[in-house]
């Protein structure tokens, strides 16, 4: 009975059969280093939400409450929209100056930018999803062709001559699936807490704009939960 190993696998293919190997696993490195990186940042961000939220809105002043949210884990979040109506206030003072239209532009570019940070590494993610398993089977496909070739050059063929060559082929279909596998579940898991944490955002968004356009001073508030859906 023979036993199918990677050093087995890799010494029978042909060096197209070995270039394939080497992507699949170049393209499981990546991906697994962006489901571990963003994973983190997740948690990260959704453990800190609520301390961060409180933590600005009782703080004395704007700019109190914008280097409060520096020292939190969710600056990158959170601080793009406080820096954004902190740039525009000296401006609200003066007449004839639209301030409610610029600060609701310069918040929905900050919101713009919070996107695209999230959303770093899901098209790799998506690309590998896609990918791999047509990369693996294109393997597997490549492999069948190699082993029937040696297979034709014998002078007998039996089963077991048969079976070696064409499972160490099929097992390039299986490192596909286990490539991209992982990367379907990570993007689905991904987009739905960047969805979560953005909802945050985006009602921070409309609680900094309703303050900042209240016409009075600015006063602090009793710490709020963030408005999360799904949390």
């Amino acid at each position: 009975m023979q036993t199918l190993e990677f050093a087995q696998l890799w010494n029978h293919t042909d060096n197209i059969g070995r270039a394939v190997a080497l992507v699949l696993i170049l393209m499981s490195i990546t991906s697994w280093s962006v489901i571990l990186g963003r994973g983190w940042d997740v948690w990260r961000l959704r453990r800190c939400l609520p301390t961060a939220l409180s933590r600005f809105w009782s703080a004395p002043s704007l700019e109190g409450g914008h280097q409060l949210l520096l020292e939190t884990p969710c600056s990158r979040l959170l601080a793009p929209l406080s820096a954004a109506a902190l740039e525009l206030g000296p401006a609200a003072r003066h007449p004839g100056f639209d301030y409610p239209g610029q600060l609701t532009r310069s918040l929905r570019r900050a919101l713009a930018e919070i996107t695209m940070t999230l959303e770093s590494g899901l098209t790799l993610l998506a690309s590998t999803a896609a990918v791999a398993p047509f990369v693996g089977l294109f393997g597997t496909v490549w492999g069948i062709y190699h082993a029937l070739l040696g297979i034709s050059r014998a002078s007998s063929v039996q089963l077991d001559v048969v079976a070696g060559p064409v499972g160490e082929a099929l097992i390039m279909t299986a490192a596909g699936l286990f490539v991209a596998i992982p990367a379907v579940l990570a993007y689905n898991f991904l987009n739905r807490a960047n969805r979560i944490l953005m909802a945050a955002a985006d009602g921070f968004a409309h609680d900094l704009y309703a303050q900042a356009t209240a016409g009075e001073a600015w006063r602090p508030l009793e710490p709020r939960r963030p408005r999360v859906v799904g949390a």
